[in-house]
């Protein structure tokens, strides 16, 4: 009874098997499309916008926004490198004994049994047909050896043995390659991680703040990270991104960037861009300058220094802040773009948090024809207004008016969490080309003193047109009036219509509506009048001027949502542009290029190099002739080898009827 095998062989066999390296090698293709589709080491709030809470908390479960650097990849990884070593350990002696042996032990029973081989008659005698045969193997190509007997001689010939090399090169080229990414990989990060000597920092917080327990010398092994650094400023860290938060890893060398530029189509979009850069480096007798654009870096000291991206480098902003509240001053600052700013009034305190500033703004704009095209409408500034309790909106706002179906409208767009569109706010533009209309019109009509002898001044101009003439009639449109129009200043149209619905039947509903829209209608053109003779406006309101009206009222119903007490608007600005850099250092990727081409010339010699063989059996005859089995085999491409092996026999059948004093070989097809 034949023993079971030991628990090391099955092991041995289960590591080595090619069921399990295909398997292995097809999860590692599938997390690869996904790295690769699948944006990596983004911030975690982008993800949660992208996906959504359920997919988020799905796909950061798996590890997939930094899949390179999972566990389960990095075990996959080096299971795959077990299992592949184990693989090319377990068969090596097989295929050497394959390289050395020329099998010229074989018999004749097993050569004519053979698919190609062919039985031939010599008219020389043994010596000479052995030698004719060796000459003629020898002209192939082949390498050969001989093994003489009694009663028959063998010459065995073989060649393409590099073939075999194609199956190390190829399996020992997966093994480098997956060691490259392993040495260019976070297994230290992750293993400092588990030991509690590094702790990613989630704060946002300046540089110079963070702990040293998030920190990274600059003597790591292997790092990848970015930085922006501002025109005429330096940095030597980078910021590494680990999960919801980062590491700050210093660097060997300071980088300056002495000057950006960037280049735009006529669209506005970026078309290319590229820095000047100075090294400097305690090593070096001199600053080294150079430049670097996209797909252009600079490689010093090992570490590569890529053109990334580009962005604002703390610009200087002049803003007007226009009141929106009685309560709140209109107010002027100077600010800069990354910068926070506390703003005060009477009874609450807010902070500016100014965040980006864009020269440049490609949106769909519809032309005059109707259709959308792609238009830059200009810079904008992009902040968030925090008041006391934490609760932040976000705004963005356009430096310069633009034209909507023919009206000009500062616009102002405001969220309440990154995941949401903006919602926009028109403010129509005066004669004058400002807000200073709009800001005045706003002011009077929360000015309860002015909307009452407005309201009072229409209801008796409507009432010497009938023969009402009872004072509290008077007073109690007057008072409707006033009631109204505060209503609306602070809770829109919207406010209205549950006023309306609170105290209205179904089936009045609609006539209270207009009737109280017609009142409201009323009291504001009288404030509206008043407005324009503030201006020194005394004709008749023309047109334009009650287009203006319409306008503002829309503007003001959007008020009450808006959230903030003031209309921010960029008066001028001092753009200073910030380069965005890559910089990695990869000992691996050499590796992992030497990988590839020990894989590329290993599947090339496995594909195109065929390992062949080829016995000629001679044995003696009678009259000092001889008979001979010229036979062969291919471990690949039996088509090209049959034509070959056919070549091969007629240059046999030709060459055994005479002497033969050279030999040609045959071409190949």
């Amino acid at each position: 009874m034949r023993n079971s095998p030991s628990t090391n062989a099955r092991l041995i066999s289960f590591l080595g098997s090619m069921n399990l390296a295909i398997s292995l090698l097809v999860v590692v293709a599938i997390a690869s499309v996904i790295g690769t589709v699948l944006q990596q080491n983004q911030p975690y709030t982008s993800y949660q916008i992208k996906f959504g809470p359920f997919w988020f908390d799905l796909f950061k479960s798996l590890e997939l926004f930094d899949v390179y650097s999972a566990l389960w990849f990095l075990a996959i990884l080096a299971f795959l490198v077990v299992s592949i070593t184990t693989c090319v350990g377990r068969n090596t002696p097989g295929i050497i004994r394959e390289l050395r042996h020329f099998r010229e032990n074989v018999q004749e029973k097993s050569l004519r049994a053979m698919k190609h081989q062919a039985a031939l008659n010599s008219a020389q005698g043994v010596n000479a047909t052995q030698a004719l045969a060796t000459r003629i193997l020898h002209a192939q190509g082949f390498k050969t050896r001989q093994k003489t007997t009694e009663d028959h001689t063998v010459v065995a010939g073989m060649k393409g043995g590099a073939n075999h090399w194609g199956y190390w090169l190829t399996h020992l080229g997966m093994i480098v390659i997956f060691l490259g990414g392993l040495m260019d990989s976070r297994l230290p990060i992750m293993i400092a991680e588990w030991q509690g000597n590094l702790k990613p920092e989630t704060r946002n917080i300046p540089a110079s703040d963070v702990p040293a327990i998030s920190q990274l010398s600059d003597s790591s092994f292997s790092y990848r990270g970015s930085v922006d650094i501002p025109e005429g400023n330096r940095a030597n860290i980078i910021f590494q991104p680990v999960r919801d938060g980062y590491l700050v890893q210093h660097l060997p060398f300071e980088v300056e960037v002495k000057e950006f530029r960037v280049e735009h189509y006529s669209t506005g979009q970026p078309k290319s861009f590229e820095s000047d850069l100075v090294i400097h480096d305690k090593t070096l007798d001199a600053p080294l300058e150079t430049t670097i654009s996209v797909n252009h870096p600079l490689v010093h000291k090992g570490v590569a220094i890529y053109q990334a991206n580009f962005g604002d480098g703390g610009s200087e902003l002049k803003l007007r802040l226009n009141s929106l509240d009685n309560r709140y001053a209109s107010q002027d600052l100077d600010g800069k773009v990354f910068r926070d700013y506390t703003l005060t009034s009477s009874d609450q305190q807010y902070k500016l948090e100014i965040n980006d500033f864009r020269l440049f703004n490609i949106n769909d704009m519809e032309n005059e024809t109707g259709k959308i095209d792609k238009k830059n409408v200009g810079p904008s500034v992009t902040f968030k207004l925090r008041d006391a309790t934490g609760q932040a909106l976000e705004y963005q706002n356009y430096m310069n008016p633009l034209s909507i179906k023919g009206q000009n409208y500062y616009i102002s767009g405001v969220r309440a969490t990154p995941n949401e569109p903006f919602r926009y706010l028109h403010i129509p533009v005066d004669p004058q080309g400002g807000m200073e209309r709009f800001m005045r019109f706003l002011s009077n009509v929360k000015n309860a003193e002015l909307v009452k002898q407005s309201a009072l001044q229409t209801t008796r101009n409507s009432m010497q047109q009938t023969t009402v003439t009872d004072p509290a009639v008077e007073n109690q449109i007057v008072e409707s009036m006033q009631r109204l129009t505060q209503q609306f200043v602070t809770k829109g149209s919207e406010g209205i219509m549950e006023e309306i619905a609170a105290k209205f039947p179904q089936d009045k509903q609609q006539s209270a509506a207009e009737a109280f829209m017609k009142v409201l209608n009323a009291a504001l053109r009288e404030v509206y009048k008043e407005t324009l003779k503030q201006e020194g406006v005394t004709t008749e309101p023309t047109e334009k001027d009650w287009l203006f009206f319409d306008d503002s009222l829309l503007a003001m119903d959007k008020l009450p949502a808006y959230g903030s007490p003031w209309m921010i608007h960029m008066s001028s600005f001092k753009q200073i542009e910030a380069s965005g850099l890559q910089i990695t250092r990869s000992p691996g990727k050499d590796v992992v290029y030497f990988g590839s081409l020990m894989l590329t010339v290993g599947v090339f010699l496995l594909f195109y190099v065929a390992h062949r063989r080829i016995w000629v059996w001679i044995k003696p005859l009678d009259n000092n002739q001889a008979e001979i089995v010229v036979a062969g085999s291919s471990n690949r491409n039996q088509p090209e080898f049959e034509r070959y092996f056919q070549q091969l026999q007629d240059l046999f059948q030709q060459v055994m009827q005479q002497e033969v004093k050279h030999v040609n070989p045959p071409t190949n097809h």
